[in-house]
């Protein structure tokens, strides 16, 4: 359940304004991986284009992933911003291309170039660790929701974390998570079994 929105200041501290940072390029990476071990097709058009994105068919990018009644997190209804981080090959017009199919989904798009063959763009990770950082610093946010799997994300999370906010993380349990991020956060969301079912419902 979600917090009654008529309370100025709710009393539990993991129940206050959100926002969502999304390592895209882990993640779609990831997410392939766990729906081709689920032998789940997963269909391009809004929420996927491979390679590139993907999110859960019919949740919004601000929807509260850890509302759902089995959840062991909670927070508000809506985030106050869900950034999602990617990249692409391809020119200007593909980039924009990809910007705007995440906009309709409802995030803020961090898309960038990337030469053909490279796994990941350096931007990408440089630009979130700093949306991630100077929101917190700026008191944007008192819970952060990160959909990252990498270790390298430890120093930031704990980074976060000392300037009195609450991290929870939200990835594959069976794909690409490091344990060591995963006992960083506050809590650690296991988005598996939501995320294949979502799918799995569109595949019929």
């Amino acid at each position: 359940m979600a917090p009654d929105s008529s309370l100025p200041w709710p009393s539990d501290p993991h129940l206050r304004r959100w926002m969502m940072f999304i390592d895209g390029e882990n993640f779609t990476l990831r997410a392939q991986e766990v729906a081709q071990a689920a032998d789940i097709k997963l269909t391009e058009g809004e929420s996927y284009q491979r390679d590139t994105f993907i999110w859960i068919p019919g949740v919004k990018a601000t929807q509260a992933l850890t509302n759902q009644a089995d959840a062991p997190l909670q927070v508000q209804s809506h985030a106050i911003r869900s950034f999602y981080y990617t990249s692409v090959v391809g020119d200007e017009l593909r980039i924009a291309g990809v910007t705007e199919a995440l906009w309709k989904l409802g995030f803020q798009p961090e898309v960038y170039k990337k030469a053909k063959g490279q796994v990941k763009a350096k931007g990408v990770d440089i630009a979130l660790s700093k949306d991630f950082l100077s929101n917190a610093f700026l008191h944007n946010y008192d819970v952060a929701v990160f959909v990252a799997g990498d270790g390298d994300y430890v120093p930031l999370v704990k980074e976060v974390k000392r300037l009195g906010k609450v991290v929870y993380v939200a990835f594959f349990s069976k794909s690409g998570l490091n344990p060591d991020l995963r006992l960083a956060s506050d809590m650690f969301f296991a988005m598996d079994e939501f995320f294949l079912d979502r799918w799995k419902q569109i595949s019929k």
